[in-house]
C-alpha cells in the first residue's frame, strides 16, 4: 500500500479501554456511544468506548484517542496496518490497533497524539483533524 495515498481521520472522542472479568456479562453502558469495541477472551472482557460512558470505578485506561483509516479496504490488503504502525513506532508512540470489516483504527494516547499527527504528516499520510 503506498503511504501518500492513504488518510486517516482522528476521531472526536476521547477513549476509554475498560477491563472487567472474562464471565462478565456486556454492560448496558458498553453499547453507548458512536465508537465501541468489545472483546471476549478467555482472560477478560475488554470493552473500548468514550470516556464519558464509563463510571469512575470501573478498571479502565483512560484518555486515548483513535485514527480512522479511510477505508474500507480489501481484507486481503497486506501492509496496510505496518504503513502506520511503522512511522508511529519511530516517533515512539504506543499503538493500539483495531481492526472493523471496512478498516482499521489505531489508538494513542492523549499525550502521544501531537507526535503523531507529526509522524504520519512527515511520511505523506494525509491527517484529517477531528469534526
Amino acid at each position: 500500500m503506498s503511504r501518500s495515498k492513504l488518510t486517516v481521520s482522528i476521531l472526536p472522542e476521547h477513549l476509554a479501554i475498560c477491563r472487567l472479568d472474562a464471565g462478565a456479562s456486556v454492560p448496558v453502558w458498553a453499547e453507548k456511544g458512536t465508537f465501541v469495541s468489545i472483546t471476549r477472551t478467555r482472560e477478560d472482557l475488554t470493552v473500548i468506548c468514550p470516556e464519558e460512558c464509563i463510571a469512575p470505578e470501573i478498571e479502565a485506561s483512560r484518555d486515548w484517542r483513535a485514527f480512522r483509516l479511510q477505508g474500507p479496504f480489501d481484507l486481503n490488503l497486506v501492509g496496510l496496518l505496518v504503513s502506520v504502525a511503522a512511522p508511529l513506532a519511530q516517533a515512539g508512540v504506543g499503538i493500539l490497533p483495531i481492526g472493523t470489516y471496512d478498516t482499521d483504527y489505531v489508538l494513542v494516547r492523549q499525550t502521544q497524539l501531537d507526535a503523531a499527527i507529526r509522524a504520519l504528516r512527515f511520511i505523506g499520510i494525509e491527517v484529517q483533524d477531528a469534526v
